[in-house]
This record gives structure tokens, C-alpha cells and sequence, in this order.
């Protein structure tokens, strides 16, 4: 069953959570996040590529090789990024999209609307953090 939403679509409270217009709205903004990601990442490789030529001058070079770092860094992150796109987009194919993995309670619309890829509603995610702070070494 296909489900079209409008462009101008935003999921509300007032519609049953997680409908099927609100997983296939979720599921595109997704897929279009993941999209950028990967063009960013061939943009990068294609940069890195072309980044073989070696500078003259050591604070050039040096400063190249920072830039260089800075861009594998990014890149390693937008990695993990995708693969966290990945798997909530195969929550929306199993049914648990939406919900705290923690709690089973439905995670605010307006919190997967600023982060789509949230597995804990905010209270669950505010446990979560204060436990590593209490249980991190200094």
C-alpha cells in the first residue's frame, strides 16, 4: 500500500501516532537525509582524491594534512550517521519507528522532527545521559 503526503505535510498530535501518512513523511525525510549524507561523502572522496599534490611550503603541507583529518573525521561521522538512518528506517518497516526503546512510549513528534533517528524519548534520553555522567572516570 502506497501512501502519499502532500509536500506541505507536517505530523500533528491530533492524527494517531504513527499513522501511516506520519511513517511514510518520516521515512522520506529519512531517505533524504541519507541522501545528502552520501552525496557530501562523494563530494569528499572526490576532494581527498584530488588532494594528492604536495605542497611546497611545510605550514602549507601541514595545514592540508589538518584539513584532510578534519574531513575523514567528518566523514567517519556522517558514516555512523547513516548507518543510525539505516536502522530507523528499519524500525519504520518493523512497527517500532516512533517509539522509546527504553520506556515503548511514543516519542514526541516534535523530538523526531529535530532528530529522526531518536530510539528514547527525551525524559529516557535525559536518564540515559545522567547515568554516563554519574558512571564516566575521570
Amino acid at each position: 500500500m502506497t501512501v502519499t503526503v502532500p509536500p506541505d505535510y507536517r505530523p500533528t498530535e491530533k492524527e494517531p501516532f504513527m499513522n501511516a501518512k506520519q511513517q511514510e513523511y518520516f521515512r522520506r525525510k529519512l531517505i533524504n537525509w541519507r541522501g545528502e549524507l552520501l552525496k557530501e561523502s562523494e563530494e569528499t572522496l572526490e576532494s581527498l582524491q584530488e588532494g594528492g599534490v604536495q605542497e611546497p611550503d611545510l605550514a602549507d603541507r601541514a595545514s592540508a594534512e589538518m584539513e584532510r583529518a578534519l574531513e575523514l573525521r567528518t566523514r567517519d561521522r556522517a558514516r555512523k550517521l547513516i548507518a543510525k538512518i539505516d536502522a530507523a528506517l528499519a524500525r519504520i518497516e518493523d512497527g517500532s519507528y516512533g517509539y522509546c526503546e527504553e520506556t515503548g512510549e511514543p516519542i514526541s513528534l516534535k523530538r523526531l522532527e529535530a532528530r529522526p533517528i531518536a530510539t528514547l524519548s527525551v525524559e529516557a534520553q535525559e536518564r540515559h545521559e545522567r547515568m554516563e555522567r554519574t558512571h564516566r572516570s575521570d
